[in-house]
This record gives structure tokens, sequence and C-alpha cells, in this order.
């Protein structure tokens, strides 16, 4: 059972897009073991990998993985800084690509998109508009993409990693069951290992045993949140891509040499993090509405604070103020190994508002 109203979804997911950006920037890279994240140190460093190419994939690294391991695992690789200015540069590009070929775009983050091409009117001629989005991205940047074509987002994401890298899959209506029966369950979005793990103890491992398991059972386990795993995994997903303004943000994070429960230090890094996502802000003519604090502790628990202000704003004091203050609960004694500042909900700095009364109030 699929639900579609008719909706073409397209999942457009670059391929190791940091990495490919600096290949493509020194072609004497290409065909490298390629890192991009912290500084390894050799073998001591802290942080992790933010994406690397698919020549060290094979020694077994990849993202979110310690930087530590990564080294351990491939100390000839190239191991590179993030480049955020290049990367945001580069995204953009892309999204404006992107922009002319669907009837809505949803960027959900720097290198990854929805596009609602319904209007193509079919998904073979959906097909034809993917293939000519990733020659353009090709020709116009020297970078693959992967894309996945679907009736709803969920299925076009698991999609576009199901031939990676440069790969193209297209999933008719009457073809979504088949295709995600036989898949692992935690090829669902927002399945992780723990979810994953209970519903192993269940007997579930496929989306398959996902769709065919009694919803009530998947409740009694997993709670009111089953209900919408059980609908993905039979296919059925009505969620809408929405171009909405305020999907992106900035954000800069420190990993810490040794964790550390010092305030003072959190305390003048977060402001540090908060002046320099004030500078970006201020150099992309952009506002923001919401500050959020990130904090990781030791096995990579992480936990967020966030404030929506009252009004956008661009001042880098309320911003640090704002950040400062979203700090204080963290400060409890427990070390910390990185810590981070994000301001989302965005708008162009020149666009004319209509400002209520109270705003005119609000700190």
């Amino acid at each position: 059972m699929t639900s579609s109203d008719g909706r073409i979804i397209m999942h457009i997911d670059m391929d190791s897009f940091f990495a490919s950006v600096e290949i493509h920037r020194d072609p004497s890279l290409d065909g490298m073991p390629v890192i991009v994240g912290a500084d390894p140190k050799g073998g001591v460093g802290r942080g992790v990998v933010s994406t690397c190419s698919y020549e060290a994939r094979r020694y077994g690294v990849h993202s979110g993985m310690p930087i530590s391991r990564a080294y351990t695992l491939c100390p000839h690789a190239v191991y590179l800084p993030v480049n955020h200015p290049l990367y945001s540069q580069v995204s953009g590009e892309i999204m404006t690509i992107l922009g002319r070929y669907a009837d809505r775009i949803e960027q959900v983050s720097i290198d990854e998109a929805y596009l609602d091409v319904t209007s193509s009117g079919s998904f073979l001629a959906a097909g034809v508009l993917a293939a000519a989005i990733k020659r353009d991205i090709r020709e116009a940047e020297g970078l693959t993409c992967s894309i996945g074509i679907a009736p709803g987002k969920v299925t076009a994401k698991i999609a576009s990693d199901h031939r990676k890298p440069d790969g193209l899959t297209v999933v008719c209506p009457d073809e979504v069951a088949t295709f995600l029966d036989p898949l692992p369950v935690g090829k669902i979005p927002g399945v992780g290992k723990k979810t994953g793990d209970t519903l192993a103890g269940m007997g579930i491992l496929s989306i398959g045993n996902l769709a065919r398991c009694d919803v009530q059972l998947l409740i009694a386990r997993l709670g009111r949140s089953a209900i919408r795993l059980h609908r993905l995994a039979r296919g059925i997903d009505d969620a809408a891509v929405q171009a909405r303004e305020g999907c992106k943000s900035i954000s800069r994070e420190t990993t810490f040499d040794e964790d550390t429960a010092d305030p003072v230090l959190l305390t003048v890094t977060v402001a540090d993090l908060a002046r320099d996502v004030s500078r970006t802000l201020a150099a992309d003519h952009l506002r923001c509405r919401t500050v959020t604090v990130k904090v990781r502790y030791r096995g990579f628990e992480t936990h967020t604070r966030s404030r929506t202000l009252g009004r956008f704003t661009a001042d880098p004091e309320i911003i640090g103020r704002t950040a400062d203050d979203l700090l204080l609960p963290f400060l409890d004694g427990t070390e910390v190994r990185l810590i981070g500042v994000r301001l989302s909900e965005l708008e162009d700095s020149g666009r004319i508002r209509q400002t209520s009364i109270d705003e005119f109030f609000t700190p």
C-alpha cells in the first residue's frame, strides 16, 4: 500500500561532498584516500571525520567516526580541515541548478535536497530530468550526485543511497513495496541503533518485516513513534516538499583536545564561536531568529538548548548574550568534549518586514 496522490519526489544527495569539492579544487588528490575533518595529530587528535572519499571508505573510514580511529585505519590518507566558506559557496551554486528543474525545492542540508517534480508528468520524464541535473552539476562543478525518485520523500531518500556514488534509482508507485521489502530496517531515516536493536529483538530485521508486523505490538515496544515507522515501511508517506525560508543555518563547533568542565574556558569558547557565526551572518547579509548551543560529552552523548528571539537580528551582542545564557545550564561540572553555536531561521537582512508593536518591546 502506498500513498502518493500522483506526486513525483526527487532526493538529491551529493557524493562525499566535502572531499569531492577538495579533490575538484586539487586534482592531484584524485584516487587518493581523502579525509576531511579534525586534525588527527598523529592518531591522538580529537574531533570527528566530516566526510571522506570513497577510497578512504575502503579502509573502513566513515563520516562521524572519531578522527583518531580514522588515523588508525588509514594513516596514509590526506587529512584536510573543513572549509565551510568554500563548501557553502559550491552548495549555493548547486541549489541554484536544482531550482531550475523543480516545482518546489527543500534544502535539508549543505549537500542534499528534495525536489517536487510532479509537473514532469511521469516517472520516466522525471528520470530524464534527473539525468539532466546530474549532467549540469558535473559540468558546472565537476561533482557527482546520487538521485532517488519515488512517490514519497522517505522512499526517494532511501533510493538515492541505493546505487552510490553517481547513482540514479527510480521507484515507481507500484514498485515501492518490492523495493523496500528486502532492505535493512535501519535504512528508514530515524531508525538508529537503539530502535534497530529493539526491532531486532522482535525479529524485525527488514523493512518488509516491519511492514507486516502488528502495529499494536510496535507501539507497545516503541511508543507512538511506531505508527509513523509502520506507515513508512508500508510506503505511506504524505510529507510535502516544503520550500520554506529559514531552512538554512550557520554553525561553528570546537572539539577540545581534552574533555573540560572549566566554566571559564567553556564560556570564552562559546563567545568566540558566537562572534564567528555572527561575522558569517553579517557577511552573508542575513539575520537570524533562533540561537542554539550544542554540547557533546564523552561517549558522543549530545545535548542542545535553543532560544527563538522575538525578532530577527544580526546584532553580535544579542547573539553572544543569548548563547551565553543557553550555556549556563551546561556548566554543571560535567566534562565537555565538543561545543558549538548554531544560528537558524534565517532571512535576508534586506527583506522588508512589517514589524509588530510587540517586537519593539522584545529584548
